[in-house]
């Protein structure tokens, strides 16, 4: 069976910074897109980052452009996010996702999706 597992979320202060980590099993790593996505009460899933395969190739929303930091580290199977600079409105329920094709990671597309892990920005 294929397995998403988030960890590292949880409550920090505006400003402050978390990495979020998303540890893959049932699936050649190396042959996925890897994205991060989040869903605020009432609202859409969103995407924020997605990262290629090899790692080359990496694409944020605007609104988190500079902030956060999406990486990968194939020999571990596991895809971070590094959040600095956090805001209120980043509060929601973050989700890792797979997928073979980078370009649909980035339009909500995934075949594969982790339980989430739940990100509370305080002011």
């Amino acid at each position: 069976q294929v397995q998403l597992v988030e960890s590292g979320g949880g409550l920090v202060q505006a400003g402050g910074s978390l990495r979020l980590s998303c540890a893959a099993s049932g699936l050649i790593f190396n042959d996925y897109a890897m994205g991060w996505f989040r869903q605020a009460p009432g609202k859409e899933r969103e995407f924020v980052a997605a990262i290629s395969w090899s790692g080359a190739f990496t694409y944020y929303r605007d609104s988190v452009q500079g902030r956060f930091t999406i990486s990968r580290d194939n020999a571990k199977n596991t895809v971070y996010l590094q959040m600095n600079s956090l805001k209120p409105e980043a509060t929601a329920v973050y989700y890792c996702a797979a997928n073979r094709d980078y370009s649909s990671l980035r339009r909500v597309v995934a075949n594969y999706w982790g339980q989430g892990t739940q990100v509370t920005v305080s002011s």
